[in-house]
């Protein structure tokens, strides 16, 4: 199990193994993040524990069914939640402490990306999701 905690450290995760890294240069991911992509995975749903804060986690709807989870207090972006696939939950890596196996498989949404950021040309680049991307 991975540990995480957010910015503050009221917030506390663990959390099982995470595939499909992505870093994402959606303007959405960029805007949510501050940053010039988010990095992403996905973490079943039943690998996915908070182990302390639970109540100071807050979300924004960005759509219905759609909501981005966060510290109330420092803001630290947490995972995101689909209604529409209950199994997982889209983690932000950056939330971990602990060091991880798995790596980034690709660069998403680079025609979005803000244009001062240069890419790691060693990962493929799509203009939307991974082809493999249920």
């Amino acid at each position: 199990m991975y540990q995480g905690s957010c910015l503050c450290g009221a917030v506390k995760i663990e959390v099982g193994q995470i595939s499909s890294i992505i870093h994402c240069h959606c303007s959405l991911c960029r805007k949510s993040s501050g940053t010039a992509f988010a990095t992403n995975g996905f973490v079943n749903a039943s690998e996915f524990k908070i182990t302390a804060g639970a109540e100071n986690i807050s979300f924004y709807e960005m759509k219905p069914g759609r909501k981005r989870h966060f510290c109330k207090t420092c803001a630290s972006p947490i995972y995101s939640s689909n209604e529409a696939d209950l199994s997982r939950y889209r983690l932000r890596l950056g939330i971990l402490d602990s060091d991880i196996t798995e790596r980034p498989i690709s660069h998403n949404f680079v025609t979005s990306k803000a244009c001062w950021d240069s890419l790691n040309q060693d990962l493929p680049h799509y203009e939307a999701h991974e082809p493999n991307r249920q």
